[in-house]
């Protein structure tokens, strides 16, 4: 399966839908990218493009691509009045060499079931010295009817995460858990009560309150787990 076709797109729509909401969380986890943007990015699967206005913020240039048509359409609407951003389709792997700063993909590679080749890909459309950096969800425990239905192939952890990078020939400069309350919330509401993150009262009380206070307490103690692998690996081929 190449990228993120598969699975129940409503319900993708919906869990998308839901993060939009989660302005906090977005904001937490979009920082992790930002020291290593650099000067024109590419965002692999940018979905709503939610991601990418917190990335605008500090970069005038940036390249967002999504695989699914609708989403697309909807991404060129949104950013057509941008003059830095270019917006296209792309479905990895691809056969191509670029000169991005950085590849950029949250939640995207555990969607995609050769996932050394896509993390190749990648590595191909960025010039060296730059990044690649991948947010994924972690731990196979928490494999939920939900990440089945949207079309999650796997969860990752950070030797899993760190062995594919490195088998695409990417080296792995940071690699850590994030958002260790999420990760408990998650697996008690999909696995254990069989519910679906979307829009309501249950994504508004962690964005206000949980992911906050996790933010916080994860700036002194890196945890041991979280719902997310965040990896950050650079490219050193000539």
């Amino acid at each position: 399966m190449n990228e993120t076709l598969g699975g129940d797109q409503q319900l993708q729509a919906e869990v998308l839908e839901g993060l939009s909401m989660a302005r906090n969380h977005r904001r937490w986890f979009a920082n992790f990218a930002v020291p290593y943007l650099g000067d024109h990015p590419m965002e692999v699967g940018s979905g709503l493009g939610d991601y990418a206005e917190e990335w605008l913020r500090s970069v005038d240039r940036m390249t967002l691509t999504e695989a699914e048509p609708a989403r697309l359409l909807a991404l060129k609407e949104r950013f057509a009045d941008h003059p830095g951003v270019d917006v296209r389709q792309l479905l990895l792997p691809v056969p191509e060499d670029g000169d991005h700063s950085a590849v950029v993909a949250y939640n995207v590679l555990e969607h995609i079931e050769g996932d050394v080749a896509a993390l190749h890909s990648m590595g191909r459309l960025v010039r060296r010295g730059g990044y690649v950096i991948i947010v994924v969800p972690a731990f196979p425990f928490a494999m939920s009817p939900v990440d089945l239905a949207t079309g999650h192939v796997r969860r990752y952890t950070r030797r899993s995460l760190t062995a594919a990078m490195t088998a695409a020939g990417l080296r792995v400069e940071k690699m850590h858990y994030a958002n260790s309350l999420g990760l408990i919330g998650y697996y008690t509401a999909t696995s254990l009560l069989k519910l679906t993150p979307g829009p309501g009262p249950m994504v508004y009380f962690y964005d206000r309150i949980v992911a906050p206070l996790t933010r916080l307490a994860e700036r002194i103690v890196r945890p041991p787990f979280g719902q997310s692998v965040v990896g950050i690996a650079q490219v050193t081929r000539g």
